[in-house]
């Protein structure tokens, strides 16, 4: 088989598929059109972000067998048309979702404690106990919107802790033993941290919202590892003007690209507030992002390229 590497990553991905006999070509610079005029010649690609695998690509991609998408969502791949046309997807939400529970946990525990407001007046030589004191989530009820892979970390990563951990999902009978399922009902009655961990679909684009976040009967923190246009930004703002929401822990924003690795053209209004508020931490799409999730990730892809044509 011929594959086509379109990002970079670990290179133990090009490593393995050479030891199972497979072609390997980089090409990472590219136009997306200059790619579509040669992947009819490719059995399969590798990719993270890099471009939209539309139908328009697949139509061009007569021989195109597997896409291994170095990431956990497939948002970027029309997975319904490359489907249709019996194409293996192969994704690795496996590969990071370590990594995105202790990222997410640490971001909680920073807003939670005013780690970063304490940190910039400390440097500033301003030196206010008071005006710092934490808050303990011991006693607190987390709540996590989808419980997948990511979801699932983020759980067991709380189990050190004295809370009642609860989820909510679309798919029935996920709990477990880290949390108990509930209805969207209860889930925003007793949640004090709501946690999203979410794929960017239909569904989830925008859910976060003004209707959403009133609905919940006490002030709570939220975080958001998943995908930045999970929230309206401009209703975010609103909760946290309004101590609605108490904090907020964003490693995603509405305004990326679809790439996620470059900063967005434009800053509008609600992102200039997000920049100074005190309870907010923002950080540049990296919690799935550690040097360990890096190798992970290809060894997950591997691994599934693997059992379906070795």
């Amino acid at each position: 088989m011929k594959v086509l590497h379109l990002d970079t990553n670990h290179p133990l991905l090009i490593d393995e598929f050479a030891k199972m006999g497979f072609e390997n070509h980089e090409d990472y610079t590219s136009s997306k059109e200059t790619i579509e005029k040669k992947i009819h010649a490719y059995d399969g690609i590798i990719i993270r972000s890099r471009f939209t695998i539309d139908q328009q690509f697949l139509d061009k991609a007569e021989n195109l067998k597997f896409i291994g998408r170095v990431g956990a969502g497939m948002e970027n791949i029309d997975v319904r048309y490359a489907k249709q046309k019996d194409i293996f997807l192969a994704n690795a939400p496996e590969g990071n979702r370590n990594a995105v529970a202790e990222h997410n946990l640490g971001m909680l525990l920073a807003l939670m404690n005013n780690m970063l407001k304490a940190h910039r007046e400390v440097r500033k030589g301003i030196w206010d106990r008071e005006g710092n004191r934490g808050v303990e989530l011991d006693g607190k009820t987390v709540g996590i919107i989808g419980y997948g892979n990511m979801g699932k970390a983020f759980a067991k990563k709380l189990q050190g802790f004295d809370v009642e951990i609860i989820c909510y999902d679309i798919v029935g009978g996920v709990g477990d033993d880290h949390a108990r399922q509930v209805g969207i009902m209860e889930f925003q009655q007793r949640s004090d941290v709501v946690s999203l961990h979410v794929p960017q679909t239909e569904l989830t684009t925008g859910m976060v919202n003004t209707e959403f976040i009133n609905a919940f009967h006490k002030p709570f923190w939220l975080l958001n590892t998943a995908r930045g246009k999970c929230i309206v930004t401009q209703d975010l703002v609103e909760g946290l003007k309004s101590g609605k929401v108490l904090g907020a822990g964003l490693d995603v924003l509405e305004y990326e690209k679809k790439s996620f690795e470059e900063w967005f053209t434009r800053k509008p209004k609600p992102f200039k507030y997000l920049r100074k508020a005190k309870n907010v931490l923002m950080t540049p799409h990296v919690a799935g992002w550690s040097f360990q999730s890096k190798e992970k990730l290809a060894q997950v892809i591997v691994e599934k390229i693997k059992e379906r044509f070795s």
